[in-house]
């Protein structure tokens, strides 16, 4: 595993740091906007003094923080695949390069001791699971790696009663941002709620010491919802996602084809609107991970 130097002297140093998923500049953006978003992503954590760790695999070698030219190679390269955990031991293997899901870069996170990750939305379990058992390998990453994990929620085009279930099950510890009410990405509120409320950075600090001390193995995760004036407007968001849902049925859209091709559809659907939702999602869990990376340092020194 590559460990960009800076990376690895903060790590040293007990300096903040914050860990980035690599698939929403491959393949989450539109060229050349992705480009300037990964850059955009880690001036907010630099601004603060925290090093940005965004992660890929480069020629099938893992990296934890790019150079330039790594970032765009990742954003512009059109031969970069999506790589989850799985994928992780061929495309080393074959020397392919691929941007990193939530689960393939908490586990290399974790794997370089980063304890802070900010992402969009997490993968769940999707609409329709109880026949085709559709499950997204997030969740069960969770469940085995010491991370805190920011996100706005799950992606509102999954189950997300069901999802919060899951996570139950696999002992996850989640709490709210700030609120009782569990966001879902493009909304500021699901319909559910979370157990418990942290009212900042330090009391999440003090949950993952207390996560070690018990010697869990499992992550924390922040679910940070936007402010209510930076939502998806809610009617527009269920117009689209009604339609795009039936449309992904009619063509027969199925597996691992789904989420994207629902992403896609509902950017085409609100004009590019939920587009923009995406960029204020990403930059206001990056500072929430940035806070928490500051908390943490502090705590630990």
């Amino acid at each position: 595993m590559n460990i960009h130097p800076e990376v690895s002297a903060a790590l040293e140093a007990g300096r903040p740091v914050v860990a980035l998923e690599s698939t929403i500049i491959s393949h989450g953006l539109p060229r050349p906007r992705n480009l300037q978003a990964a850059r955009d992503f880690e001036a907010i954590l630099r601004e603060r003094d925290v090093v940005p760790a965004t992660i890929a695999v480069v020629d099938g070698e893992p990296h934890v923080g790019l150079d330039e030219a790594a970032l765009e190679r990742i954003a512009l390269d059109d031969s970069v695949v999506k790589v989850s955990v799985r994928d992780l031991p061929v495309a080393m293997a074959t020397r392919a390069s691929g941007a990193t899901t939530v689960a393939a870069t908490a586990f290399l996170a974790a794997k370089a001791g980063i304890r802070v990750f900010s992402t969009g939305g997490l993968g769940g379990v999707h609409r329709g699971a109880s026949d085709t058992f559709d499950e997204s390998a997030d969740l069960t990453m969770l469940a085995q790696t010491p991370i805190t994990v920011v996100s706005a929620g799950v992606k509102s085009i999954l189950d997300i009663p069901a999802t919060l279930e899951r996570l139950e099950t696999l002992s996850v510890t989640v709490v709210g941002y700030g609120t009782d009410r569990f966001p879902s990405f493009w909304l500021t509120e699901s319909g559910e709620t979370v157990d418990w409320a942290v009212p900042d950075a330090e009391t999440v600090a003090a949950v993952m010491a207390s996560n070690d001390l018990l010697a869990r193995a499992s992550a924390v995760l922040v679910a940070n919802p936007l402010p209510y004036e930076k939502q998806l407007d809610p009617q527009v968001h269920q117009d689209a996602l009604r339609q795009a849902l039936a449309e992904a049925e009619r063509d027969g859209i199925t597996g691992k084809d789904v989420s994207p091709y629902l992403l896609a559809r509902i950017v085409e659907l609100t004009s590019g609107s939920s587009l923009e939702v995406n960029l204020d999602i990403a930059a206001n869990n990056i500072r929430v991970g940035a806070a928490i990376a500051i908390a943490w340092s502090a705590r630990d020194r």
